[in-house]
């Protein structure tokens, strides 16, 4: 089942979130970006989610939160139900 909804938390010069932003891109998955430095609203819920982290990129997805740093494509493709493929040997 596709998400629906997908929120991913950033902030600006995480090389985790550019590469998160890129995949999202190169799978033509819609999202919603918000920057944690432009929000403190924002920050305040990655922290939460996050165990008192501030760990970008941070999603929610349809109402589930996790994290995604470090970068893993397959984790985020599982995380997000999309097809995975088979890791590169």
């Amino acid at each position: 089942m596709k998400p629906k909804h997908i929120v991913m938390y950033t902030r600006t010069g995480c090389e985790d979130s550019d590469a998160a932003r890129e995949f999202l891109k190169k799978h033509r998955v819609a999202f919603e970006e918000v920057d944690i430095d432009m929000s403190q609203e924002a920050l305040e819920f990655v922290m939460l989610s996050n165990q008192g982290k501030q760990r970008t990129p941070t999603f929610n997805v349809d109402g589930r939160t996790f994290h995604c740093s470090p970068f893993d494509p397959q984790k985020l493709s599982r995380d997000l139900g999309l097809p995975t493929a088979s890791p590169v040997r």
